[in-house]
């Protein structure tokens, strides 16, 4: 079973690479603020706020506070949503399973939000089982 984490785990990773290359990110978890300007309470940025409900299991409401968040005018998010699934694909199976996501929840995540950008056709790379 640690083989087939490890496999989905470096194919949502190829994923996010190939679409990053495509757009043109340099890399999806850099140093850099990725929306300075979309800040919450606290002045905590958004992808921070998204990373803390992950960190906590509320992995569904902060893949729904990215949806809701997404402009699909502005390519940014399309790097701050990336970064989102980047994130989250490092916890192990159990940790997303307990909290009610899958692997699979990532890399179809990943699908939609590149299909919104007009980068749509990357999941034929993915293989479930």
């Amino acid at each position: 079973m640690a083989f087939h984490q490890d496999y989905m785990m470096r194919q949502i990773q190829d994923m996010v690479r190939a679409i990053m290359r495509v757009v043109g990110i340099k890399n999806a978890n850099e140093n850099e603020e990725v929306l300075p300007e979309q800040t919450v309470s606290e002045g905590s940025s958004l992808l921070e706020t998204l990373k803390k409900l992950a960190d906590e299991g509320k992995i569904n409401e902060a893949e729904n506070r990215l949806y809701e968040a997404l402009d699909e005018n502005n390519p940014a998010f399309l790097k701050l949503a990336l970064s989102f699934y980047d994130y989250i694909n490092a916890f192990p199976n159990d940790f997303l399973e307990e909290n009610g996501y899958t692997r699979k929840e990532i890399a179809d995540g990943i699908e939609d939000v590149a299909e919104r950008y007009g980068y749509g056709g990357f999941g034929g790379i993915m293989t479930y089982q």
